[in-house]
């Protein structure tokens, strides 16, 4: 059965004035999440974290898709604006999300290390100029959910070097990605580090990474 998209017309224009609003790679997110969605849901995962919460909508989609359950789902961003609209974005779709106001994992990781069952990331993949990345995150407004840098992977990297040591055995990773993030090299390097990497939604230019903790 398909899952219905987590409702967002609580959400206006001027919540998209500091908020991404849920586009294609929101969407193919939300597919591979529904692909797995039997997979997750017999896993009975414990910690689930979306990086990046934006408008809330992936981390309402997981929560409505695994319940009724008795997961802790953890949301991050370093944007204030987007803690706020996925707070209402939870509220909206009868689920209860509590975002945490921080950048990536920072406040978190000495107690997640090895803990977390399902981690989802939606990063700023767009290549940049690093001098634009570096603004767009100071600011903390809505051009740090897309400016990424040298080959759009300067944050997603951050992620990826912690990654082995945040994922439980046999966690899952959900990444979105571009072909200008050089996903093939992406898989090799985290093979080598003992990741299993498997392709699960999206087209030929945009799409989501399944990383599994072996």
């Amino acid at each position: 059965m398909s899952l219905p998209t987590p409702h967002i017309a609580h959400l206006t224009e001027d919540d998209y004035e500091h908020v991404y609003e849920p586009a294609e790679d929101s969407f193919i997110l939300l597919d591979a999440l529904e692909a797995d969605a039997d997979d997750l849901r017999r896993s009975k995962p414990t910690i689930c974290v979306e990086i990046g919460s934006g408008s809330g909508i992936a981390s309402t989609f997981l929560s409505s898709l695994l319940e009724p359950n008795d997961s802790l789902i953890i949301s991050t961003d370093i944007n204030r604006y987007a803690c706020e609209a996925t707070i209402k974005t939870a509220s909206a779709n009868d689920t209860t999300l509590n975002p945490i106001l921080c950048n990536l994992l920072d406040p978190l990781l000495p107690r997640l290390k090895g803990e977390i069952d399902v981690l989802l990331f939606n990063p700023p993949y767009v290549p940049t100029e690093i001098h634009e990345l570096e603004d767009t995150q100071a600011s903390r407004d809505i051009g740090g959910a897309w400016a990424g840098g040298e080959a759009g992977m300067v944050v997603t990297k951050m992620i990826l070097d912690q990654l082995p040591h945040l994922l439980s055995p046999g966690g899952r990773f959900y990444l979105v990605a571009v072909a200008q993030n050089k996903p093939k090299f992406i898989a090799e390097e985290l093979l080598r580090r003992g990741l299993r990497v498997e392709r699960r939604a999206g087209r030929e230019l945009l799409y989501v990474l399944r990383i599994v903790a072996t």
